[in-house]
């Protein structure tokens, strides 16, 4: 992780009231990633972090955080089965509970409006992009738990905007044709996915794949991949 502009250092859970520890699941499709963070906030005794779970997808996510009931989840945006939002809709009672919520905290890669917005809207406290460091991720993450909502400076004038009104952000009615799981296949289409690595994330087969990116192709009035790739950069959604 590199650095973001945040708050100060944070050491011995000190932003957490007390010297209080949080108790923190981490939920990302990408396993080397997820040892990063685990490398950078996980050392209990110094950052008042203990990474109690992890998932990958959102089926081992809601199951994780169903038996482990953590204050915080680190939670992204893209994943098999559905994305981030799909596991907050499925957690909704956790984080209704009446006492001992979970809370959980976007940490992506992506700041699209409709990425901030949909897991907003879907319950979380926050959201940070994966350019924040070590020290202040452990500052959102108390910050969260505390009940606060937390976001990556350049997000936060953004995320105020978009809810100053009634108003709704702007819909992309091309982008709104798409279902979830046709959006999943584009965005690893413009990652430079190859067919099988798809089916492998999204645990589907690779006909599978070939009929998503065939509809998207269809929705989208484009002719290939290369157009497709261009269509989803342009729009911040890769």
């Amino acid at each position: 992780m590199t650095e973001e502009t945040g708050s100060g250092g944070v050491t011995g859970g000190t932003s957490g009231g007390g010297g209080g520890q949080v108790r923190v699941v981490l939920v990302d499709d990408h396993r080397m990633f997820r040892t990063g963070v685990q490398a950078e906030i996980g050392e209990t005794a110094r950052t008042g972090v203990e990474v109690v779970g992890e998932a990958a997808d959102v089926d081992q996510a809601v199951t994780v955080i169903t038996a482990t009931r953590p204050e915080v989840v680190l939670l992204d945006v893209h994943l098999p089965g559905g994305g981030g939002v799909e596991v907050l809709r499925r957690c909704a009672p956790l984080m209704a509970a009446a006492e001992d919520p979970v809370r959980f905290l976007a940490l992506s890669v992506s700041d699209a409006a409709e990425d901030v917005i949909g897991v907003i809207r879907g319950g979380a406290r926050g959201y940070v992009t994966k350019t924040i460091t070590g020290t202040d991720l452990v500052d959102s993450i108390f910050r969260v738990q505390e009940g606060d909502a937390v976001f990556s400076p350049r997000l936060a004038g953004f995320v105020l905007d978009a809810f100053a009104s009634t108003d709704a952000p702007p819909v992309d009615e091309d982008l709104d044709r798409l279902t979830q799981r046709e959006r999943e296949v584009l965005r690893l289409i413009a990652r430079g996915y190859a067919y099988k690595e798809i089916a492998k994330q999204l645990f589907i087969s690779v006909k599978t794949v070939e009929s998503h990116v065939s509809a998207v192709l269809r929705k989208l009035q484009l002719s290939n991949r290369h157009e497709l790739t261009r269509w989803a950069t342009a729009r911040r959604l890769v």
